[in-house]
């Protein structure tokens, strides 16, 4: 495989830990899948300037004189997503889960967390060989995670996957479609927040009705987008970064799988050096657009132009992340990770994210520790969305 300036699209089914990447380099010009010209920025310091300075936002991408990010209509490119909100606006939203997702918060989870995925394998444990992985942990365990989180009743919980594949579309439904189950999703995001209005609870939703409420000012629409994100993006990613994670090493790197299980420590190390060296899809970065001239790395970005942050190139900058270690699992990051992105909006989720991740390779490899694959890494079959791709299934004997 020759190496190219982004990862290879999912059509060419590379396992996402398989994707090769160009050197780190100056800003240089490139295009936007549709052909639009672009800033591409890959160097560690480069990328994390871009994502913390405020002068490359995310609103502005959605200016009447921005080119288009996408063909088909998705949750990832909605106005009124927080992730797409800059400034004041975004900082009024972010706001209102102030606390929800700290690690001392998280740290209040763990132990019903571990339950769940015990729960799991357990079940796992009883299911005829080989057994699907996807179907019986990767997935189940986000989903009841952030259902727990959120106070999601069985119907909700049904509906996920459902919502998930229309709200990040991968092109394959068509926009009427996606259109359809996206304003269903908003009249449940909608009906939610008033449920909770009328009975609070000490779920993420009932804090979120009451911090935002004290905030006052913050739009209803901007709310619901919110809540949606939360509901998909909260076990969507999850599962993405556990299914890779799983298809690298049970199929790439069986050697660790026995001091995963020994060692819980250990397994977060992995976890954390894991998704800092598998994205989470073919995504070429995150973008942002300049509000004015900036010089980064020596090259003035004009304003006005789009910029591609590439955090795969800028993890492998080897002047942060030295080639020897990069593949050494149980060694702790030399810097911090930009899978998460940087600043204002460094991604709320990271420490349930990590969380979720050691625990469940930790308790796989425990409980399982002759886990293994029953097909080659190359014969996967992947369910792709807006930015993200894994295994539609993973099928394992012990």
């Amino acid at each position: 495989m020759t190496t190219t300036d982004h990862p290879e699209p999912a059509s060419s089914a590379v396992p996402l830990h398989c994707l090769r990447f160009a050197e780190a380099g100056p800003p240089r010009l490139a295009a936007l899948p549709g052909g639009a010209p672009a800033w591409l920025v890959s160097r560690h310091a480069d990328v994390r300037q871009v994502l913390s300075d405020p002068r490359f936002g995310r609103a502005l991408l959605y200016a009447a004189d921005a080119p288009a990010l996408s063909d088909v209509p998705d949750l990832v490119n909605s106005p009124d997503l927080m992730f797409n909100q800059d400034g004041a606006d975004h900082l009024r939203l972010r706001r209102t889960l102030r606390g929800a997702f700290t690690p001392r918060a998280v740290a209040r989870w763990r132990p019903w967390i571990a339950d769940i995925v015990a729960e799991l394998l357990d079940r796992l444990d009883g299911r005829e060989r080989p057994a699907d992985l996807v179907a019986e942990f990767t997935l189940p365990l986000p989903v009841a995670v952030i259902s727990r989180l959120m106070g999601l009743d069985e119907t909700a919980r049904s509906r996920l996957r459902h919502w998930s594949e229309h709200a990040f579309s991968d092109g394959s439904h068509s926009g009427e479609e996606v259109e359809s189950v996206l304003k269903e999703f908003g009249v449940f995001g909608a009906d939610l927040l008033a449920e909770r209005r009328r009975t609070p609870g000490d779920d993420l939703i009932s804090g979120l009705v009451a911090a935002a409420d004290a905030e006052g000012g913050v739009p209803e629409a901007q709310l619901v987008s919110l809540v949606c994100g939360l509901v998909v993006g909260g076990h969507d990613s999850t599962m993405t970064m556990l299914g890779n994670a799983l298809l690298y090493l049970l199929g790439e790197r069986p050697e660790v799988w026995s001091r995963l299980g020994a060692d819980e420590e250990a397994a977060g190390r992995v976890a954390d050096r894991i998704v800092h060296l598998i994205p989470l899809g073919d995504d070429r970065g995150s973008t942002r657009r300049a509000s004015a001239d900036v010089e980064v790395g020596g090259v003035t970005i004009p304003a006005g132009a789009v910029v591609l942050a590439d955090c795969g190139m800028a993890n492998r900058d080897p002047e942060v992340f030295p080639p020897h270690t990069l593949h050494d699992l149980f060694a702790p990051l030399e810097a911090p990770t930009l899978s998460f992105g940087a600043g204002a909006h460094y991604c709320l989720g990271v420490w349930l994210a990590r969380t979720e991740l050691q625990l469940a390779l930790h308790g796989l490899a425990a409980r399982f520790p002759g886990l293994r694959l029953e097909n080659p890494v190359d014969t996967v079959v992947w369910r792709t969305g807006t930015t993200s791709r894994s295994p539609r299934s993973l099928r394992v004997s012990w």
